[in-house]
């Protein structure tokens, strides 16, 4: 077994309903950065499961005529189903239901009470049950709880508490002397501010309702939610009966969470592990929600997307993708459908499945459908095999930190140098010349190499994706080049082999009112580009660049530089950070309520260490610069066509 693990977690899903597609990120996530882990050689823990307690579950199962056991054991099937359609590769599900979590909870309690850091006292305050939290008068927004937006209940009853407010100055220490702890970094001062804001003592019992755990003191009271819930990181990997595996995967390597329910992972959580003299986990890392047009995703809302219509409709690979790709590092991501679809079709069809389908068609046609042996490289072949070596070690980079989005995008570099790599050899034209057949063996076996070289970086996050392409490379049997760090020796793929070039991994997508016009296209006579044509680009390809009209709401000064301006713009459901070099052509006041123009699908960059989120456009000529506004009113979020 290897000495080097890693424990990863997802939060335990309320059973209150079926999952989403938000959820469903999450999870994804976890699992790309648990494959990825394994294929480094690392043993490995992967924990996800259900959260099955509380107010809210009592009274679900009690308006379908059901117990609570009963309701949530038909919800949690369906978790279970729906993980094993995403080929989720959990190593453990632990329900909160189960005797080994319903003991370690127990104990935790009775260890903390027996410390004298619990005691009771009366509760009156405001509850929201849907979210499971207790909230006082000054923290509601509007009267209304301030996570949801939904209406609180006034409660008063016997509780037990736990001092939480004892251990607030211990906890601000590790947070600032662990600067890892919280990532990303937003989410990490978001903490900091709330805990300096002060610690009120946590409710952690109730009387009003039966399905809980038992208060071990006290049997008229059953533990609460929270206090229950996030124990199961540690009762999952035997607490209490089992040191050795306890003791190998804790303190947990990262507890994945949306940014919702940070505040209960970097605060409450930690500060039962301090009163109960167990380590802390390494990192808590918040991630960004999936929204829809209309805003956040909620089974209260009845706004959710079902991931299970779409794998059946568009394949499991490629929904996947979508999730990783589409949500950006640490912040919001969005949804709709045909976002998906054109992610399939620019990125998944035209750059990756193109790319295999010219190669293998070229082998066999020109080189007797086997993979040639290569020759002497050339400065073209050079600038190839560069980047080949250096994007698994930028992938690697990315995945350590979970910028899903941004690793992927480093292997689509690879993917699209790869195309141009095809156009600027033209293998066509090597192949009417007897004098250039080494050049066109070389070629080939590049192209066949670099492929192999993606389908191995594409694992953690296209699990079936790998093996249809080894099959028509012919090296399905080859499983020594699978392996991660094959993908950092190039020339690992033998020449001699033949392929069994098959059908496109990944058919393009019509969408229906636009069938006859792309049949009409494609039926058209091909020509050579002339000389002024060469810039040129197709619809396609000005499809990828996605343009919002966004409203610019703050503008600030950077300081130490006489070209930047920090500025917040609003695209209606999201808030953004732009950082633009044009502070010596507009006055920070002069920009406020202007409506400008924003590449939104850019990959975030730093600048003066400020995450910038997009870019705005703008027209220049000489010293003059001009942005790009609206002439009408026109809502911010519009897209641009």
């Amino acid at each position: 077994m290897s000495n080097k693990t890693f424990y990863i977690t997802t939060p335990i899903y309320y059973p209150s309903d079926n999952l989403h597609i938000g959820h469903a990120y999450t999870t994804v996530a976890a699992d790309t950065a648990a494959r990825y882990k394994r294929m480094r050689g690392y043993d490995v823990m992967f924990l996800t499961g259900s959260d099955e307690h509380g107010q809210k579950i009592e009274r679900k199962a009690k308006s379908e005529g059901l117990t609570p056991i009963q309701y949530v054991d038909g919800i949690v099937a369906n978790f279970k189903h729906l993980w094993e359609k995403m080929l989720i590769t959990n190593d453990d599900f632990i329900r909160t239901s189960e005797d080994r979590h319903i003991k370690v909870v127990q104990q935790i309690f009775q260890n903390i009470y027996d410390k004298g850091d619990i005691y009771k006292s009366e509760y009156e305050g405001r509850y929201c049950t849907p979210c499971e939290t207790f909230w006082m008068d000054r923290q509601l927004d509007e009267g209304k709880c301030p996570d949801c937006g939904r209406e609180v209940e006034l409660l008063k009853e016997e509780s037990y508490f736990f001092r939480m407010s004892k251990y607030a100055d211990q906890l601000l220490k590790y947070i600032e002397t662990n600067p890892d702890f919280i990532q990303p970094k937003a989410r990490r001062n978001e903490m900091i501010s709330f805990i300096k804001q002060g610690l009120e003592d946590l409710c952690v019992s109730r009387t009003t309702f039966d399905w809980g755990i038992p208060v071990p003191i006290d049997d008229n009271h059953v533990i609460y939610v929270w206090f229950d819930a996030l124990t199961n990181y540690i009762s999952a990997i035997g607490y209490l009966d089992d040191p050795e595996t306890f003791n190998r995967y804790w303190p947990a390597d990262i507890h994945l969470v949306g940014k919702d329910i940070v505040r209960f992972h970097t605060i409450i959580w930690p500060i039962i592990l301090l009163a109960a003299d167990i380590p802390l986990p390494k990192e808590v890392f918040g991630h960004g929600w999936l929204l829809l047009e209309g805003g956040k995703m909620s089974k209260s809302k009845g706004n959710v997307v079902d991931p299970l219509i779409l794998i059946d409709k568009y394949g499991v690979d490629a929904v996947r993708y979508f999730l990783l790709r589409e949500m950006p590092y640490g912040n919001d991501g969005s949804y709709s459908e045909g976002a998906l679809v054109h992610r399939i079709n620019m990125d998944l069809a035209n750059d990756l499945g193109n790319l295999l389908s010219r190669t293998t068609a070229m082998i066999n046609k020109f080189c007797d459908g086997k993979i040639p042996e290569p020759s002497s490289m050339q400065d073209e072949d050079t600038e190839l095999f560069d980047l080949a070596a250096r994007i698994p070690g930028e992938v690697e980079e990315l995945l350590e930190k979970m910028e899903m989005a941004g690793s992927l995008a480093k292997i689509w570099e690879l993917v699209n140098k790869s195309n141009k790599y095809i156009e600027d050899m033209a293998p066509w034209s090597l192949a009417k010349n007897p004098d250039t057949k080494a050049r066109l063996g070389t070629v080939m076996y590049n192209l066949a190499e670099v492929i192999r070289i993606v389908a191995v970086l594409c694992t953690p996050y296209m699990p079936t994706l790998p093996n249809k392409i080894y099959q028509q490379l012919g090296i399905s049997d080859n499983k020594e080049i699978h392996g991660w760090d094959s993908a950092k020796k190039w020339g690992s793929i033998p020449y001699g082999v033949e392929i069994n070039r098959g059908e496109s991994i990944f058919p393009r997508i019509q969408p229906e009112e636009a069938e006859v016009v792309q049949e009409k296209a494609d039926s058209k006579p091909k020509q050579a580009p002339t000389e002024e044509a060469a810039n040129l680009i197709d619809i396609s390809e000005f499809a990828k660049v996605e343009l919002k009209i966004a409203e610019i709401t703050v503008a600030d000064k950077i300081e130490k530089t006489d070209k930047l301006l920090k500025l917040k713009v609003s695209l209606g459901i999201e808030e953004r950070t732009v950082v633009a070099g044009i502070a010596k052509h507009y006055e920070p006041d002069e920009l406020l309520g202007k409506k400008v123009v924003l590449v939104t699908n850019l990959v975030p960059a730093t600048l003066r260490g400020i995450t910038s989120q997009g870019m705005i456009l703008a027209a220049s000529k000489g010293k003059k610069l001009s942005l790009l506004t609206v002439e009408k009113d026109v809502p911010v979020g519009s897209k641009v066509k």
